[in-house]
Formats: C-alpha cells, structure tokens, sequence
C-alpha cells in the first residue's frame, strides 16, 4: 500500500458528526463538522434520530471529499469512533430503524436493570462476564426497552427481521449497502452483553435482556476488514478498516500500546483509561474492565481500566450558562488566574451523584468555604480545580486496582488546552502530564487503526515516532501544600455525602 494519499476518520460524536482528513504524517489536514438534534422526550431520556446522525456524518464526509476532489485512490481507508452503548435498531429490509436511538446518557431503564439484576448473583456474573457494573448506562437494558415498548419489534426481532447495532455498526452497515452488520470488540464490550474473556455474545446474558442473538452484530477486530464503501454520492471501494468507541480510539491515538500507559480525556465529563495489557483486572474500586483496541497481528485481547468523572468540563458550562460567571469556558482560565489560589472555596460538582471511588448517587453538588472576600475569580478557580480533584481521585483508584503507577498521564479533550488546569493537575497528583499537540486523539486512533490494517503505516513504532512533540507539565507544588489541598477536597466531599 502506498503512504501517498490520505485515511479518512469519522469521528461520531454525541453531539456531532466530523469527517477528518489525516495524512501519512498524522497530520489533521482538513476536516467538515456537523452537529444534529438533541432529544429530551422526558426528564432523564436523551434520544438522537439516527437518520440525523447518518446524514450529518455523510454530510460531512461528502463534503470533505468535494472540498479536496478526492477519488477512491486517494483514500487509503475509512476509519470509524463513535459515541459508545448508544442504540439502534432498525429493519434491514428498509433501512429505517424503528425508533430514535437511546443515547448512553438516558436513565430510562434503571428500574429494568434494576428489577432484571437485583439478584446479587446475576449482578455479580454479568460483572464476571463483562467486566461492567450493571447500569442502565450500557445498551443491554437500551435494546430491551426498545423491544417491550415499540409495537410488533418483540416479534419482528424473534422473526429474525431487526438488527441492532451501536452507532459504529449503523454507519457500517450503511456504508457498505447493507453488506457488513458488524462491530468491533471495544463497543461490543461496551453493550453489558459481551464476554470479555471468551470474545463471544454471551447467551445467558441475552436471555435475560429477552434479546434474540440474530440481531447482534458480528464481532471483527477494531483493525480489519469492515467492508467497502457502497453508498451513492460516496467514491466506491475504499476499504472501512478500522473501528473503535470513541474512548479506546483516544488510548490508541495517544499511543497507549503498553502495559501502565494511561491517558484522560477532558470533556464534558472526564475518561480515564489505563492499557492493562493481555490481562483483564478486575477492580475493586468500582471502575470497569473493557476491552483496548488492538493494532493488526495481535492474537490476545487487550484490556483496559476505564473511570469515568461525571462532570468535567461541564463545571464550567454550569458557571458560563447557569451562573453567568464567565462569558466562554476560554476566559476561565485568565479569571482563574487573577488570584493566586481559591481562597480555601471547594467547588464539588456532584449534579448527578458522585463516581468512583465515592459511588454516592445521592450526593448533589455543594460549594464550601465562602467567606466575605469570595469573589468570581476564586468561584472559577475552584470549579477549575474540581476537575483536578476528581481526575486525581480516579487515578488513585486505578493504580490501586492495577497495582501500578502511572508515571506519565496523557491529556487530550477541550479542557486540556487551559494551561492553568493541567498545570494544577500535575501538582495535585505528583505526575508528568504529556498533552499532545494534535489533541484530536479520538479521530486520530480511529485513523491509526485503519491505516495500520491496509498498510498505510507499518507499525505502531511508526505511529509512536511520529508523535509531534508533547507539551509537559511536570510538578512543581511542594507535598506538604498538595497534601494540605487534597484534605481539603476530602472534607468538601464529605460534607457533600452528608
């Protein structure tokens, strides 16, 4: 294959859909981004259009084609991350799925996970199996809600006449002109359906969500052959060779190939991951096992740990839409810096309960330590320093987990480029921080294993030498301060609890 030419990422996000056009020095040379509908039908329901999503990632790689007058021989392959666990079903035989998607974030169905799961023993196999902690998060319980509340869809899926798909599979199947109903091993895991050891749609675990196994997709490896392009308006022929969630397409587009290398994502929320290699930890912190994206060649499943904070970024939205604090999340950082600490305020975001290694759905968000000469600067601060806080606390749990330190942490997402926040984030944790200068990490994993499977680069080496040269934040705050700091935090999450 030759490295002329270019892979083709698309990056399906929650909130919107981009085509990103990577050359072969990893560079971003172009990419269209669209954005579709958000759908709150209820209070705690979040649903897309999936015909919405499908045509505004079309849009967009149509465009990027047009914008560049590209021809299939341009292309060396198409590569695929997506928004995770959201759901999709629809009837092959039109195309048209049967409802709109439910999008990972809807809690419709905690009391259905609740009820099919409330045996402690069914709870802990699927954990066993999965590596997941049961939760309506996953699209397990997502599928059989769509099932029970979509007339006729329980007899046409046992009929054999519904696929459901992860947003990766739809785009597949699409994609190829309905040739290739398949996903890959990272949104497989990602269903509450999978097991993670033995590589395999599990059955027991099928019958208990009421899911008949001819819809699932079939499982290909995130590096491989997905089918060709056959679609009109679309060039035909280029090769779909890679697919990931769009979480372990940040790991792989961090690097992250080895044992220990961890990276986290600084987005509306936050994603921590850290490589495990062939082996599958189990957590005892209440984190959960997933599969890793794995380069072409290798014959083992790879693992990962994966923690997630519930609002990151979203701190700042809340002080910029709810608060009026600040007029974009870009001028947090300057207001932060105007003052030379928080004056002892802890913000503790806790909107919707607080993760690991709290697990308290209960708690709700608290600001503690206001006195009279409290002003916007220190309340922008804190908020700053609460992402910190919760990152450093997930870090924690996970090293305890797997039994490792993380020496380096790789940074990626929005919130990565407030110098402030990563410098603060290096002293509370005691860590380097390694912040790419391409910080599209996502799409640019999700380019790597494309490449990777037709032969565009030759190995992860090259991936790894090509990397741009990182921005570092080392530690610079005495122990003694951290330590005093981190108390602090400790006391406003408990007051927060109580």
């Amino acid at each position: 294959m030759s490295t002329e030419g270019y892979v083709i990422a698309l990056d399906q996000g929650t909130t919107s859909s981009r085509a990103v056009l990577v050359d072969h020095d990893a560079r971003m040379v172009d990419f269209v981004q669209r954005p579709f509908t958000q759908i709150y039908p209820q209070p705690g329901w979040v649903e897309h259009n999936p015909q919405e999503i499908l045509f505004s990632q079309l849009g967009s790689l149509t465009e990027l084609i047009a914008r560049h007058n590209l021809t299939s021989d341009d292309i060396a392959a198409i590569g695929i991350d997506n928004q995770r666990e959201t759901t999709i079903v629809w009837d092959p035989s039109t195309g048209q799925p049967i409802a709109n998607a439910i999008v990972w974030q809807c809690r419709r169905t905690t009391d259905l996970v609740n009820h099919l799961c409330s045996d402690p023993a069914v709870s802990q196999r699927i954990r066993a199996k999965t590596g997941l902690l049961p939760d309506a998060y996953f699209s397990a319980s997502k599928i059989a809600w769509l099932l029970r509340n979509t007339p006729g869809a329980r007899d046409r899926a046992e009929a054999g006449e519904l696929l459901f798909g992860t947003v990766d599979a739809y785009l597949v199947w699409v994609l190829t002109g309905g040739l290739v109903h398949a996903t890959d091993p990272t949104n497989a895991s990602r269903t509450m359906l999978y097991n993670i050891h033995e590589g395999r749609w599990d059955e027991e675990l099928l019958d208990l969500f009421g899911i008949p196994a001819s819809m699932m997709p079939e499982v290909r490896p995130s590096s491989g052959d997905f089918g060709q392009t056959s679609y009109p308006g679309i060039p035909a022929g280029i090769p779909i060779a890679g697919v990931a969630g769009d979480q372990q397409a940040s790991l792989f587009g961090q690097c992250c190939f080895a044992p220990g290398q961890a990276k986290n994502t600084y987005g509306t929320g936050c994603f921590l991951l850290m490589h495990t290699g062939t082996t599958a930890v189990d957590s005892t912190n209440q984190l959960v096992t997933t599969i890793a994206a794995s380069a072409p060649g290798q014959t083992q499943t790879e693992y990962a740990l994966e923690g997630s904070v519930f609002v990151g970024g979203a701190v700042m939205q809340w002080m910029r839409d709810e608060l009026g604090l600040i007029r974009t999340a870009a001028e947090s950082e300057s207001l932060a810096r105007e003052v030379p600490d928080t004056g002892g305020v802890y913000v503790v975001p806790a909107f919707t309960g607080l993760g690991a290694p709290w697990w308290n759905a209960e708690a709700r968000g608290t600001i503690c330590g206001i006195t009279r000469g409290t002003n916007r600067s220190h309340l922008v601060r804190a908020g700053l320093e609460s992402i910190a806080y919760q990152v450093g606390d997930l870090v924690h749990a996970m090293e305890a987990d797997a039994g490792r330190k993380i020496d380096v942490l790789n940074v990626d997402g929005g919130a990565s480029a407030n110098g402030m926040l990563m410098q603060f984030q290096a002293d509370i944790l005691d860590r380097t921080l390694h912040r790419p200068q391409n910080v599209e990490t996502t799409a640019l994993g999700a380019a790597y294993l494309a490449g990777l499977a037709q032969g565009f680069w030759s190995g992860t080496d090259e991936l790894s030498a090509m990397r741009s040269s990182d921005d570092v934040f080392e530690p610079q705050m005495s122990r003694d301060h951290a330590s005093k700091l981190l108390a602090g935090w400790s006391a406003a999450v408990r007051r927060t609890m109580a």
